[in-house]
């Protein structure tokens, strides 16, 4: 039996459990991360405050670690009711044609949190996820996890010291094009597979956020570390719209007030987790970390800028360019 016919058994007990005022709401909330990082910690924090806000008439189950659903599972789940929040990195609305995420994975666009910010808790964060209630999900929030660094089991210094490695990436055409234009050969996998495949030697190497490859153990299998801090990973936490939608409405509005506190911790401990996880990773001893020089990040966007370019036809000009203008891309000399 498929995913979908046994989703399907499911889906009329989760929406009547979404109107019924004699029992609590259960809200599974599923996600791919271990529990320890910004999104694991976030996810909890939901879980409390809409706990504490609804005086017991929600409880929030949080499946962390691809425990419920894996990468490639969980949209589905989420659209036929199986679960009712997610927090998926931007990258994979693009599996839902909705190309137009896909400018979250574009390398160098957000030049730190501030000009990020600017978007995703901006009106042209608001309008992105507006958009996805035409595929029947009601996008809530933007989570931070932080900007990702390169790794390998050789020093990286320049863009060619990537050429010719198999790097793992989210399934992002952007991502894809990325890695190309370094001239690597880009894997796409679900992130529970990426420490046994880095293990294996089944890929050379990866991209993350310190807090990611700290907490999957990865670098214990990665011997270098470059902070070249080239692309954002984000998550935009959403539920089945028809869900959401059915809750009484007082049960909404402290919902909601306990994802925007829930959003505001998320976003603020980001960075700090990073940055723990960083010096965690130093603590081991396992991998030589690299703060590149300005010259030597320098040469990685001159490689890696032209990839905005490249994907305006898939992600949209309109969109890219309204993003250089709202956080100064086109008039800081990139």
């Amino acid at each position: 039996m498929g995913l979908r016919a046994v989703l399907l058994g499911v889906l009329a007990f989760g929406l009547s459990a979404a109107v019924s005022a004699a029992d609590p709401v259960v809200i599974r909330f599923s996600h791919v991360v271990a529990a320890d990082t910004p999104k694991g910690k976030a996810a909890e924090k939901f879980k409390e405050l809409a706990e504490r806000y609804t005086e017991g008439a929600v409880i929030v189950e949080v499946h962390a670690n691809s425990s419920l659903y894996k990468d490639k599972e969980e949209m589905e789940a989420l659209q036929l009711g199986a679960v009712q929040l997610l927090a998926p990195s931007l990258a994979k609305f693009g599996q839902l044609g909705m190309r137009e995420f896909e400018v979250f994975d574009l390398p160098y666009i957000f030049d730190g949190y501030e000009a990020l910010n600017k978007v995703t808790q901006g009106p042209l964060g608001q309008q992105l996820l507006s958009r996805l209630e035409a595929r029947g999900i009601k996008g809530l929030a933007f989570w931070d996890n932080g900007f990702k660094s390169f790794s390998a089991n050789s020093p990286i210094r320049r863009p060619e010291d990537l050429r010719g490695k198999t790097m793992r990436i989210q399934s992002s055409k952007v991502l894809d094009e990325q890695m190309r234009a370094l001239g690597a050969l880009p894997m796409a996998m679900a992130f529970s597979e990426v420490y046994p495949a880095l293990r294996a030697g089944v890929v050379d190497g990866t991209e993350n956020p310190h807090s990611n490859l700290f907490t999957q153990n990865m670098h214990e299998v990665q011997k270098h570390v470059t902070l070249t801090e080239h692309g954002y990973l984000g998550y935009a936490v959403i539920a089945n719209k028809r869900f959401w939608d059915r809750l009484p409405a007082d049960v909404r509005v402290r919902l909601e007030r306990a994802m925007a506190e829930s959003t505001a911790y998320a976003n603020r401990i980001a960075k700090e987790e990073n940055d723990r996880a960083l010096e965690a990773v130093r603590a081991a001893g396992t991998t030589e970390i690299y703060e590149p020089s300005a010259q030597e990040k320098a040469a990685f966007k001159r490689a890696l800028i032209p990839v905005h370019r490249t994907m305006e036809g898939r992600i949209g000009s309109e969109l890219i360019r309204a993003i250089h203008r709202e956080t100064g891309f086109e008039s800081s000399g990139h």
